[in-house]
């Protein structure tokens, strides 16, 4: 794969659901993406932006496999991850892993912090128990954690700390590409920039490449190296984020900027 050719390549993703509303009557297809194309090039975070609804986290979830898409192509270092049998997926998602919303409801509130950061390790069988838990340390300090946090709950950290718990597992097998979906939505004004620095100072340390789900631009402004607009399942508006936030072309950009200064 050449150096220069997109990480991620998305082509015409479609993603239908089908609705019915009861016994007698006739079922409705939805189609909840429809058509979506976008690139992400190595070291770049593509900022998906839009507002609740429009698509976003489930573009993020076929791009992952996590749900399968209707139709379209979605291609990683060149290969075509809709086309890899389970094995071959398995091995995959090593370099593809996601950061989920809300820090509480992804972490098993019944392990500990140590547990919770050693499990893909333990899943995709990787060392033996004394180099995993060597790792744990290792990945608690990265996200500015002190490895004394691993003997503890979920329960007993702040939102903030189980952020960077979920931050810390996704880093485990240590992926080039990762999926944040809305990480920073459901914390306190005042950790929102914290973990977003975070996050850029790993994505230059460990080289990583982002997609970024948000519907708050100024989140977005201040990680993204692009954006792309999503408005009822498709994308409206994409290009670098000077241009997007600089020059806004779609209504639903305008809208978006306007509901930020508000």
């Amino acid at each position: 794969m050449p150096d220069d050719a997109p990480l991620l390549r998305v082509r015409h993703l479609v993603k239908e659901y089908t609705r019915r509303r009861g016994m007698l009557l006739r079922a409705s297809t939805v189609r909840a993406v429809d058509g979506v194309s976008f690139e992400v090039g190595r070291g770049e975070t593509l900022g998906l932006v839009g507002e609740s609804g429009s698509g976003k986290t489930t573009t993020a979830r076929m791009v992952l496999r996590l749900i399968e898409p209707t139709s379209g192509e979605v291609w990683f270092e060149g290969r075509d991850v809709l086309a890899l049998p389970a094995g071959e997926l398995r091995r995959l998602r090593r370099q593809m892993q996601m950061v989920f919303q809300d820090p509480w409801s992804s972490l098993n509130p019944r392990m500990r912090v140590g547990a919770i950061v050693e499990e893909p390790l333990v899943i995709h069988r990787v060392g033996d128990r004394a180099a995993r838990r060597e790792r744990v340390v290792e990945l608690l300090r990265l996200v500015g954690l002190d490895p004394s946090q691993a003997r503890r709950y979920p329960s007993e950290l702040s939102g903030g700390q189980r952020q960077r718990i979920g931050l810390a597992r996704a880093l485990a097998l240590e992926p080039s590409f990762l999926v944040a979906d809305e990480p920073v939505s459901a914390l306190d004004v005042s950790v929102q920039a914290q973990v977003l620095n975070l996050l850029m100072d790993l994505r230059d340390r460990l080289g990583l490449t982002y997609l970024f789900i948000a519907h708050d631009l100024r989140v977005v402004r201040h990680l993204c190296t692009h954006v792309a607009v999503m408005h009822h399942g498709r994308i409206v508006e994409a290009g670098t984020a000077d241009a997007v936030f600089g020059d806004p072309q779609d209504e639903c950009t305008k809208r978006l900027l306007r509901g930020q200064s508000t």
